[in-house]
């Protein structure tokens, strides 16, 4: 089962109802922070979820109201005893903001290691216990006015498991799950590989939270297929698209364009502008272009699973 849960849906500055951009996903007990603008903590506590066994915060793009909630962050772990280490990714230059992060986070019981994001993907259990082998996290990049990226998680899975082959092969029971957890085994000598016993991969779940961006074609392809694509809308007016591209974010037909090329699932629109006051009443102009389309807020939250 995943998770994932906004916890803030505003541009630029937190208003009552909107903190900054941040967004949880949560598998295997496991959490992914995308983003941490300020109140990020607050907005937590309001949706009802942990901040405390996340392993990673996913960094897109180094403008303050996506990180400022960092320092605090961290010291809040550190208060509340943590241990482990916490990774920190992000695109181009991340070491150089972090030394300022840290100087304001203060001296902490645990490490804060910087994480490069391989170009095939992390597999997440690489750096913490307790997330499923087949949860990876990959980048993107996007089209902003600094250097910016996007993140695709994916959680794979893998083909039936067939039991009569195993025993044609004289696989004993007890190394079963091995295979089924993608490892091969060793029968009298002989090296039984997963793919001997294992259907067709079945198709897993995907989640794709791009940060700003104005359209471009890499967002579309790193988008492909998701189930859910959390996606930049600052203006909900179609008017303001020409600002929106100069400005490097999208409109919220915009992003159901990006949303309709890349053939996801569901569209969750977020980062309002404060000008946007009442999303609703620009949904329509996305819909016609991607009926799948929810504006997001606060605290939105849903569980998925693999489907059969």
């Amino acid at each position: 089962m995943i998770d994932v849960t906004l916890l803030g849906t505003a541009a630029l500055a937190p208003i009552p109802e909107r903190a900054l951009s941040a967004a949880l996903l949560t598998c295997g007990g496991r959490s992914v922070l995308f983003d941490c603008g300020e109140g990020t903590q607050s907005a937590a506590r309001k949706a009802g979820v942990s901040l405390m066994k996340m392993d990673m915060i996913a960094i897109t793009h180094y403008h303050g109201d996506h990180i400022f909630g960092i320092p605090g962050l961290l010291q809040t772990m550190y208060s509340a005893g943590r241990t482990e280490p916490v990774y920190i990714a992000g695109p181009e230059g991340l070491a150089d903001v972090m030394y300022h992060l840290m100087t304001l986070a203060g001296e902490l019981a645990y490490d804060v290691g910087l994480v490069e994001i391989p170009a095939d993907g992390l597999r997440l259990c690489e750096i913490a216990e307790g997330w499923p082998r087949e949860a990876v996290l990959s980048t993107f990049p996007t089209k902003h006015r600094c250097i910016a990226q996007g993140y695709s998680f994916t959680l794979g899975r893998a083909g039936k498991f067939n039991p009569e082959k195993a025993r044609e092969l004289g696989v004993p029971v007890k190394l079963w799950r091995e295979l089924q957890g993608g490892r091969p085994v060793l029968v009298d000598g002989r090296e039984i590989l997963p793919g001997q016993v294992m259907g067709e991969r079945r198709r897993g779940i995907k989640i794709v939270f791009t940060g700003d961006t104005a359209m471009c074609e890499s967002l579309a392809d790193g988008a492909r297929g998701a189930d859910i694509l959390i996606c930049d809308a600052t203006y909900g007016d179609d008017s303001r698209a020409e600002t929106a591209t100069e400005r490097g974010h999208m409109t919220f037909r915009q992003a159901a364009e990006t949303a309709r090329l890349a053939d996801v699932k569901t569209l969750w629109l977020t980062h309002y502008s404060q000008s946007v006051t009442h999303p609703a009443m620009f949904l329509q102009n996305a819909m016609e272009v991607f009926p799948e389309t929810v504006c997001g807020y606060d605290g939105m939250s849903v569980t998925l699973g693999f489907s059969n």
